[in-house]
């Protein structure tokens, strides 16, 4: 077998994380026999290279080797790319044609993302390799292929395959050697390796010197986690040798090019699987603001617990004094002036009662929004539908819908 090393001078891969090398070898070690291959990795992971190597080192190098990515394919002219169609089979059939799969007879073709087949799509495949067989699209004749198909996705395909979105017996006859390839985040070592190729690289391309790394820099990069793996590496690494004046990049520099941190939006967690993970609009807007609204009178009991533990008395409504809450500073909260207060606890528990059945009604704030509005401008429609920033047109038309007298 030859040597690792080579193996990665030939074809360009960098790094030497013992996970990478076990991928390389395992792609050599399978090349000569005819075991149908699934790569497995996330995107940006390089797996596009692996089926190369594997065609290069087996008895079909010298016969066709075609990439297909299937993701990128319509769903409507899948069948007639991978397997050929005959003239007038549909619209625009204009002449017969062959697929990937009868031009690559003999050789190998590469299959990315075919976790994005269509479930018919998929029942075909599985008859071309099991049987190798094929049916043209709009033919009734079987013709005959001997191709190595080599697959890749990062797709988590048994899961997949437990949601119906892929047949288990393909998913069994492709995963016949799987070789995973490590995402960047568990190549820490390799980072500074790959950052200062593509520099080299660059530099060449757009004829000025390359960028450099401070040693706290690269810290910065080792700590990142390169959710686009080498793909974002390199996107960032062209970015900063074209935008950045000084060739010598620190830490602070490179922080500017990593994207911040993914926030995580408020989410209904109620939904089912057979929801399908979607839910309609209003219900999750009506979610949010029943958890902000419980937030809020949870805030409203503690204070009020505060302050009949240091047996504050308060004159004015609760309901006031709460809603002052929200424009007070943190430190001011829980330290409130007894002369200011001066109420039952009676009025304390009632009035707190009130706030939380306050309604939540979009349709009531609506019509209470566009009172005030008219309220404010005397009657006119005009000045109270600016205030608003709706037309006049739809003032009119929401006036009617609420039933509101001008």
């Amino acid at each position: 077998m030859e040597d690792i090393k080579n193996i990665k001078q030939r074809f360009e891969i960098i790094g030497n994380n013992i996970n990478l090398d076990r991928a390389i070898e395992k792609a050599v070690q399978v090349a000569p026999t005819d075991f149908t291959v699934l790569i497995t990795g996330e995107s940006g992971v390089g797996k596009e290279i692996f089926p190369r190597i594997v065609h290069s080192f087996s008895s079909r190098k010298h016969a066709q080797y075609i990439a297909v990515n299937c993701g990128a394919i319509p769903e409507g002219t899948i069948d007639s790319e991978l397997f050929g169609h005959e003239k007038g089979s549909f619209t625009g059939a204009l002449t017969d044609r062959k697929g990937y799969f009868e031009v690559s007879d003999g050789g190998t073709i590469f299959l990315d993302e075919i976790g994005e087949l269509p479930l018919a799509t998929q029942a075909k495949l599985l008859r071309v390799l099991e049987a190798g067989e094929f049916i043209r699209v709009g033919s009734s004749k079987v013709q005959k292929t001997n191709v190595r198909v080599i697959a890749a996705t990062n797709v988590d395909l048994p899961k997949a395959v437990k949601n119906g979105k892929f047949r288990e017996d393909l998913f069994y006859r492709i995963s016949t050697i799987p070789i995973s390839i490590p995402p960047l985040r568990e190549r820490k070592e390799d980072i500074p390796l790959l950052f200062r190729k593509f520099a080299a690289d660059f530099a060449e391309k757009y004829r000025m010197p390359a960028i450099r790394l401070t040693e706290d820099a690269v810290q910065v990069l080792e700590n990142y986690n390169w959710p686009g793996n080498i793909r974002q590496l390199k996107n960032i690494t062209e970015q900063i040798s074209i935008l950045e004046q000084k060739r010598n990049v620190d830490a602070l520099t490179i922080q500017e090019y990593l994207p911040a941190p993914t926030v995580n939006l408020p989410a209904v967690s109620n939904v089912t699987e057979g929801d399908h993970g979607f839910a309609n609009e209003r219900e999750i807007l009506y979610k949010i603001l029943f958890d902000m609204k419980k937030d809020m009178n949870d805030l409203k009991r503690l204070v009020y617990d505060i302050m009949q533990k240091e047996d504050i008395k308060t004159d004015a409504p609760t309901s006031l004094v709460l809603r002052d809450l929200y424009n007070t500073p943190t430190t001011e909260v829980f330290t409130p002036s007894p002369k200011s207060f001066s109420s039952s606890k009676e009025e304390h528990i009632q009035d707190t009662v009130a706030m939380e059945e306050e309604s939540l009604s979009l349709e009531e704030k609506e019509k209470e929004m566009i009172i005030k509005a008219l309220e404010k401008n005397r009657g006119k429609r005009k000045a109270a539908a600016q205030d608003l920033g709706i037309s006049e047109r739809t003032l009119y038309r929401k006036l009617k819908e609420y039933d509101i007298e001008n």
